[in-house]
């Protein structure tokens, strides 16, 4: 009997090991090849919005997405969830601030599985005020036949993070789901936006105005970029809005445009592959100017350009370009005025290397002096020592006291460093299943508009969800 199973088994491990003909397996990759491209064409034809292979390319794109959605049930439960970069904190540690400043924490909840913005008092980390907008029914209020182009998958309540908080004058919150939305203290709906998709940095003028960046469609350039793969041959036609504080559209120009009105249309599609392309911009920030200087006008405006490692200064009275910035910094985001000569700049120092977007060492939050034309890189220290390294989005403000305030937001974690460096406070957005979830550009409030704002806000607010 054994014999008779050592034999069986020697036949079966022969017949299974047995040599494949090299002419076979030559074929098979051969047709493979083929098959792979057409299958990558297909999915790539449903991810880019193209319509005319219906149902086939659905179908691709599933079949395409079932290890990512296998790795999300068994790995990442949540896709706001993020890497722990501070397993034994949570939510704020260390030492209050001593002179009265607020924070508009943007964070997503993981108790709730909601976006949230939270008012927290700095001087002792308590939440004053929370606002908790329903993003599923403001959705019902846009047309059917605009859905297209503003709906994905993060577009509702239990993922849609609610960015770059903004607390005005008469008490309202503007918030960016990829449209502007105005929010009263209960968190009902004032106005939404959709002309276009409205996406990043939201930033008010001297005046009240608003100013956000779009992406304009269908594009104003009727140019071809790409490759075939590219549905509609278009391109992320990134542009800058201004909006009056009622959600008036005041004046809208495209970066592309400015770009070719100014001679630069060189920096637009003469490099890059086909992805780099279909993105040459990705404004990220935008910095109204509020008063006359030696450097620049009031109604100027600071322009981030991710995608270019470049910052401008815009003057769209006379449509110029006053000046642009390429320094010691790769896709930067968050550009602030220091005073009348300097500004500083939130450095990702994110590159594109073999394996991807990664961040070359640490963050930086780098100054530029228009007097001297000269960089330099503030407590980078601090940034170091912390392991500050944000791949994407990130904001950072350096006060009047040399205090500086950053949020790493890839991993949750907001910093508040004192002027030597030292570390002042963390807050680490983990909730109660242990779990670290995304942050979303959340804004500190230290100025004496800002400090009124919020203290005539908590006196007029009334009773709603705290």
């Amino acid at each position: 009997m054994i014999g008779y199973i050592l034999c069986n088994t020697y036949a079966l491990r022969t017949f299974m090991f047995k040599k494949i003909e090299i002419w076979i397996l030559y074929l098979v990759l051969i047709l493979g090849i083929p098959v792979t491209i057409g299958f990558g064409s297909v999915v790539r034809h449903e991810i880019l919005g193209g319509t005319k292979l219906g149902r086939i390319s659905k179908t691709a794109l599933f079949f395409a997405e079932i290890p990512e959605n296998i790795k999300k049930i068994f790995f990442n439960k949540n896709a706001n969830e993020v890497l722990d970069r501070s397993p034994l904190l949570d939510s704020f540690n260390g030492t209050p601030n001593a002179s009265e400043s607020y924070l508009l924490l943007s964070r997503y909840n993981g108790d709730l599985k909601e976006g949230i913005v939270e008012l927290v008092d700095l001087t002792n980390f308590k939440v004053l005020h929370t606002w908790n907008p329903d993003i599923n029914a403001f959705n019902e209020l846009i047309s059917k036949i605009d859905e297209f182009k503003y709906m994905d998958r993060d577009q509702n309540n239990s993922r849609q993070l609610l960015i770059n908080p903004k607390l005005i004058r008469d008490g309202g919150l503007i918030i960016n789901t990829k449209m502007l939305r105005k929010i009263n203290a209960c968190s009902n709906l004032i106005f939404q936006k959709n002309n276009d998709i409205l996406h990043h940095s939201i930033e008010t003028d001297i005046e009240g105005n608003i100013w956000v960046p779009s992406t304009i469609y269908p594009q104003i350039l009727k140019v071809k970029v790409g490759n075939e793969l590219n549905a509609d041959g278009g391109y992320a036609d990134d542009g800058i809005v201004k909006l009056s504080p009622d959600g008036e559209i005041l004046f809208e120009k495209s970066v592309s445009q400015i770009f070719i009105e100014n001679g630069l249309e060189y920096l637009l599609f003469s490099v890059g592959d086909s992805n780099f392309t279909l993105d040459p911009i990705h404004l990220n920030d935008i910095q109204p100017v509020n008063y006359n200087g030696e450097f620049w006008q009031k109604g100027d405006v600071f322009l981030s350009l991710r995608h270019q490692s470049m910052v401008i200064l815009y003057r769209p009275l006379t449509n110029e370009i006053i000046w642009k910035g390429t320094g010691p910094f790769f896709h930067q985001h968050d550009v602030d005025i220091l005073n009348g000569h300097k500004i500083s700049i939130f450095n990702n120092n994110s590159k594109d290397f073999s394996v991807g977007d990664v961040v070359d060492g640490h963050n930086e939050v780098i100054i530029y002096d228009f007097n001297t034309n000269e960089y330099s890189s503030y407590l980078s220290d601090s940034l170091k020592n912390n392991e500050v390294r944000t791949i994407t989005d990130g904001r950072s403000q350096i006060l009047p006291n040399g205090d500086l305030f950053v949020e790493e937001t890839n991993y949750g974690r907001t910093f508040y460093f004192n002027s030597d460096g030292s570390l002042r406070w963390m807050h680490v957005n983990r909730a109660k299943n242990g779990n670290v979830y995304n942050i979303g550009w959340s804004r500190i409030l230290y100025k004496d508009e800002d400090v009124k704002s919020v203290n005539n806000f908590l006196k007029s607010k009334g009773k709603c969800n705290d």
